[in-house]
């Protein structure tokens, strides 16, 4: 009998323990399971983040790109301009920047110095001075200072450390008047360097004797 009682007991410590034992991986099974998921939320939330991330990264480059590609022509519409507008353009340099066939045909001979950059510098301020919504002046001022202000920027103009400490200072607060001090720089240093060898240019000189042809044919 105590034999009995004994191999009795052994069994039911065995079928305890293989309760236990079940029950523990059964709950090991379930904070996996718990853990797993878990962990794929945080992955999920992570991409889900990520893409949120990517998708207005990707919205404002193309906005930058929009506003870039809406900016400045190769080359801007204007009809052909007629003898005495050319002959003006060599009075002064202001009725040079006034039309747009003086500022393609000045355009024109910057490409030859490898100073375009000059001239799309001041066309781009032009254009963000007529510019009244404010998210669109903030977006144009930034394009326009790493396009042309960045030390970065293959296109960058040749401002003194007086007007970059003024356009740093305005980036704060981006207005249509941001760049008025470097605009004007620029603007002088085109009307005292480039514009006198424009107006001894091949460009120049041809325009006029070919409008002075076709004024004497007609």
């Amino acid at each position: 009998m105590g034999t009995e009682r004994m191999e009795m007991r052994k069994r039911q410590m065995s079928v305890h323990q293989e309760t236990v034992s079940s029950s523990q991986a059964q709950q090991g099974v379930g904070n996996r399971g718990s853990n797993a998921c878990c962990f794929c939320w945080c992955c999920c939330c992570s991409c889900s983040c990520l893409t949120v991330r990517n998708q207005e990264d990707e919205r404002t480059r193309r906005s930058s790109n929009e506003i870039r590609g809406d900016g400045i022509p190769n080359c801007e519409e204007s009809p052909t301009p007629t003898l005495e507008d050319v002959y003006s353009w060599g009075q002064s340099f202001d009725k040079l920047m006034n039309t747009p066939a003086g500022r393609n045909a000045f355009r024109e001979f910057l490409r030859t110095e490898f100073s375009e950059e000059n001239m799309l510098f001041w066309m781009a301020c032009e254009d963000l001075k007529k510019e009244s919504n404010k998210n669109v002046i903030e977006e144009k001022a930034r394009l326009i200072y790493e396009d042309y202000i960045s030390i970065l920027s293959p296109k960058e103009v040749s401002l003194d450390s007086r007007v970059r400490e003024v356009i740093n200072r305005n980036m704060l607060e981006p207005t249509q008047h941001t760049f008025d001090d470097a605009q004007l720089q620029i603007y002088t240093l085109m009307h005292r360097d480039s514009y006198p060898r424009f107006m001894n240019s091949v460009i120049y000189k041809n325009l006029l004797q070919t409008l002075s042809e076709n004024t004497a044919e007609s």
